[in-house]
């Protein structure tokens, strides 16, 4: 049984090389190396969801390393006058492991999700949905109204959304995202307005503070960030104020983006402060350094390192993080990454000293 064991997790990873496929999901890199804002790819402003016409077009005929011809035209999510579609599936298998422990072996559907976008009044107003359908049962991810000015320059958006702050990458479990605790796993309910003009981005929402769930307190969050985008750099900061709870919870970050022949480099640096600890033991510093290169057409290589301290009040308890990850994307529709993360945490907790091998797929359209 030992010997099954250990040969398990190569051989899913030989099975899923050999029979995956997985999709081009929009990336904070992909913005830096075209040198464009997240909102020419993405319905959303602030990225992340359904894809504009242009970020189907994108997907489908530069990102891949080869476009096949279907003798129709290019998926660009019309399904009719008014309405547009898209959707993403991603589905791994991984191996987990960790001194004293036993290894961990499993297939997962990490999420299926669909978007619906019905423009009521074209380029002006427009009702969106981003639904996870799978596992489990239905649930909503985003749900607005989004109102755009006559110049484009400025809009307002209402209902439940993804909050601003900082990089909004694809892998949820970053420690500058789990620190603020603002992903695209805690949508809010609220207002957002954004003021875009020329290389500069500007973000202020006010919401609930209970990501999604019931209020419990008069007091309400407050995410705001600024950004200047160049052709090949880019650098903004945020800031984020939670009332809810009463006791505050407070984050401030800066981030930004290179462009450097064909490596695309991410940071972001953040400190947070979570009043209703004791004794400021609340208090966490997370930072983000990622290297994007473009071997070639379709083939992306990330490395990405991580810094946590959870607690800025005590010594010897920060934890780091390095990631090798290959981005294939053969054709369109279709992208399989595998990968390697490799975990430095405190000396005498093992589950902070694990190693993931992985293999993920993504289907979109």
């Amino acid at each position: 049984m030992t010997g099954r064991r250990r040969q398990f997790g190569p051989r899913c990873l030989l099975v899923l090389l050999c029979f995956g496929a997985h999709a081009a999901h929009a990336e904070p890199y992909l913005a830096v190396q075209l040198g464009l804002k997240c909102g020419q790819c993405h319905v959303n402003p602030t990225g992340g969801g359904l894809r504009t016409a242009f970020g189907d077009i994108f997907a489908q005929t530069v990102l891949p390393a080869q476009h096949i011809d279907t003798a129709l035209d290019n998926w660009n999510g019309q399904v009719g006058q008014y309405l547009r579609a898209g959707g993403n599936l991603r589905f791994d298998a991984s191996v987990t492991q960790a001194p004293q422990t036993s290894s961990v072996q499993q297939f997962a559907l990490e999420q299926t999700r669909i978007y619906m976008e019905a423009e009521v009044i074209p380029n002006r107003l427009l009702a969106y949905v981003d639904e996870q359908v799978a596992p489990g049962g239905a649930l909503n991810r985003e749900a607005y109204v989004l109102y755009w000015s006559g110049t484009h320059d400025w809009y307002i958006k209402a209902g439940q959304m993804y909050l601003p702050f900082g990089l909004r990458l694809q892998d949820q479990t970053a420690f500058i995202l789990t620190a603020t605790g603002i992903n695209m796993t805690t949508p809010d309910q609220g207002v957002e307005v954004g003021w875009e003009r020329g290389h500069w981005d500007a973000q202020l929402a006010v919401s609930n503070g209970t990501a999604g769930g019931a209020v419990t307190g008069d007091g309400k969050q407050y995410s705001s960030q600024l950004s200047y985008v160049e052709s090949v750099w880019r650098a903004g900061v945020a800031a984020n104020r939670n009332d809810q709870s009463g006791a505050a919870k407070s984050a401030y970050g800066i981030f930004g983006g290179l462009r450097t022949g064909p490596i695309s480099w991410l940071a972001q640096v953040e400190a947070t402060d979570d009043l209703s600890i004791a004794n400021g033991q609340g208090k966490q510093l997370a930072t983000l350094a990622e290297a994007n290169w473009l071997i070639a057409r379709g083939n992306n290589l990330k490395i990405t390192h991580e810094f946590l301290n959870p607690n800025r009040a005590a010594p010897n308890g920060e934890e780091t993080r390095w990631s090798l990850v290959y981005e294939l994307t053969p054709i369109q529709f279709v992208q399989i990454r595998a990968g390697f993360r490799w975990n430095d945490g405190i000396p005498q907790d093992n589950s902070e000293h694990g190693r993931l091998y992985f293999v993920e797929l993504h289907g979109f359209f």
